[in-house]
């Protein structure tokens, strides 16, 4: 059967099983755009292209598929990058699609041109530019495997107009052929037993579980392990609803803003336990005194990750899920009953806490509330900065997927697209995007996107009237010298620009008005914004100074 480029790309996607292409026409898309009219696959009309992306990788977060993203050539696809790169950071598997000039005039500085294949090589797996109709089908059958395989990550197609139009024999290929891509499943059964005398030879252990535990879906398999050996359990960013954290061996997060109690575990631990977790900056603090007592095991898809950052003692290449399901079956476990003792004289003398004394709204309380209100059976996605902590610090996660956060590359902006996502591919589930009044504005055109296609998220605007991050840094650090971090009297009306947008709109300026605030949104079935006007100067802690060993914190024990 003989199809033009577009009607191939199309095809393969439905092959793929592609539910939906978030994304933004162009000129170089036309041909796409003119097989699309025909509804194959759902397409979802964002408001800008770094929306698109935002929208894919939340829709890839909540469900494990790979997100799709289009745009057209020149600014439609720069302005993916960010978008890319996030997903890059995060390992979010995502195919982003992009229009390109005709193949030859690629190199002439044409009308809305960019090397837009040399600009993401650093952010992609890999990506690809299509010069012959003929290699489209295996081309997307490459990238959907390279993205959704190993350590997944984005993966873009750049495809010029003219191999849109022109036709082809459709054959799409069963499975790809890549022969220098092998990702390691299996773990080394020989690492795999040292790990386990190492566990069992151990006084202190402590699981440091990151993301990977949850793109592995090996959720289960760390529940009845830490269960079984009664080893207490801490998680990055990423890693939150990997174990839950109701658990009485959940530390909840480490790290410059984790709890007091994980701080400290893994700086006293004699054997760190590390899962799908890559030792970044935030978790380690100052690196030569990360964890001086411990043996490190570390188990991870990536082997580039391994030893990276952190020397260990005990690396294991392989996917999480099958190595865990491993060491549930030959570990025998240590005695930990005076380390878990230890571990909860920390928790009673250095829990999460806040000053909620004045009649002003804290933000946490906030957070607490929506907690509360849903029971912790929602999708919370996150902007960045000191709403992102909050959300992480006090909703309790007791599910993988129900957290959504750019941690690595930290992209305001995130939260809108990431909930729309996240929403469509769980229409059943309460959304809620936790924000600040300074992130909701990188991305806030969304709004149209959210209102046009019907979802009812909740935005949670945590308003003070300041990049509270920044500022926070500006306040302890730099004398209260706030150097362009506070709005003012300048911060929009959100309700009002939520009305415009056809939104509702409810500002909270009580404390007595938060709870049945969030109630009433939950109930709307339309897009909401919640302006919560809480305190300007609250700030986030724990916190661990830039350059600092993790237990050094701000904030810490009572």
């Amino acid at each position: 059967m003989r199809l033009k480029g577009a009607n191939i790309l199309v095809e393969s996607l439905k092959k793929e099983g592609v539910e939906i292409i978030f994304g933004y026409p162009g000129g170089v898309l036309l041909p796409i755009f003119d097989v699309l009219y025909r509804k194959p696959i759902r397409f979802m009309l964002t408001r800008h292209e770094q929306g698109a992306a935002h929208a894919a990788d939340g829709y890839a977060r909540a469900t494990g598929k790979v997100g799709v993203c289009l745009a057209t050539s020149g600014p439609g696809a720069t302005n993916l990058v960010t978008g890319i790169a996030t997903a890059y950071m995060d390992s979010v598997p995502m195919v982003a699609i992009t229009g390109q000039v005709k193949t030859n005039l690629i190199g002439s500085d044409a009308f809305q041109e960019a090397d837009i294949t040399g600009i993401t090589r650093p952010i992609t797996k890999h990506n690809y530019l299509v010069k012959d109709v003929n290699e489209l089908a295996g081309i997307v059958k490459e990238a959907f495997h390279i993205a959704n395989s190993g350590r997944p990550g984005p993966v873009l197609i750049d495809l010029p107009v003219d191999v849109t139009l022109a036709e082809a024999e459709f054959d799409y290929p069963i499975h790809p052929d890549i022969r220098s891509y092998k990702p390691t499943y299996e773990g080394h059964l020989g690492q795999i037993k040292k790990a386990a005398k190492a566990i069992k030879d151990s006084h202190k252990p402590l699981i440091y579980a990151g993301g990977g535990i949850i793109i592995s879906g090996a959720e289960k398999e760390l529940f009845k392990f830490a269960k079984k050996y009664r080893i207490p359990v801490t998680t990055t960013l990423l890693g939150l609803g990997g174990f839950p954290e109701t658990d009485p061996l959940s530390l909840k997060m480490l790290g410059m803003h984790g709890t007091v109690y994980a701080n400290h575990a893994i700086m006293e631990s004699d054997l760190i336990i590390a899962i799908g977790s890559r030792f970044d900056d935030r978790v380690t603090g100052k690196l030569d005194e990360f964890s001086p007592h411990a043996k490190i095991i570390h188990i991870d898809i990536d082997p580039s990750s391994i030893s990276k950052n952190v020397y260990v003692d005990i690396p294991i290449v392989g996917d999480a899920k099958n190595i865990m399901k491993k060491l549930n079956e030959i570990v025998k476990g240590p005695d930990t009953s005076k380390w878990l003792a230890q571990i909860d004289e920390w928790k009673r003398k250095g829990p999460l806490r806040y000053d909620d004394n004045s009649g002003i709204i804290k933000p946490q309380y906030v957070v607490e509330q929506i907690y509360e209100a849903t029971k912790g059976d929602a999708i919370i996605a996150t902007e960045v900065g000191q709403n992102q902590m909050w959300a992480a610090q006090f909703y309790k996660y007791t599910k993988p997927r129900s957290f959504l956060s750019s941690g690595g590359l930290g992209t305001m902006g995130y939260g809108l697209p990431a909930a729309i996502g996240a929403q469509v591919a769980k229409p059943e589930k309460i959304v809620f995007d936790i924000a600040g009044d300074g992130s909701i504005q990188m991305n806030i055109q969304e709004l149209a996107t959210a209102v046009t296609n019907r979802l009812p998220i909740n935005i949670a605007v945590l308003n003070n009237s300041c990049l509270g991050m920044v500022r926070q840094w500006q306040e302890l650090f730099y004398g209260k010298r706030y150097s362009h971090t506070c709005f003012n009297k300048m911060c929009p009306d959100f309700v009002k620009i939520a009305q415009a947008y056809g939104a509702v709109g409810i500002r909270v300026t009580k404390k007595e008005e938060v709870r049945p605030a969030i109630k009433k949104a939950i109930a709307t079935k339309n897009t909401v914004i919640l302006d919560f006007i809480v305190e300007n100067e609250e700030n986030v802690f724990p916190m661990v100074p830039a350059g600092e060993a993790i237990n050094r914190m701000i904030g810490g024990m009572a």
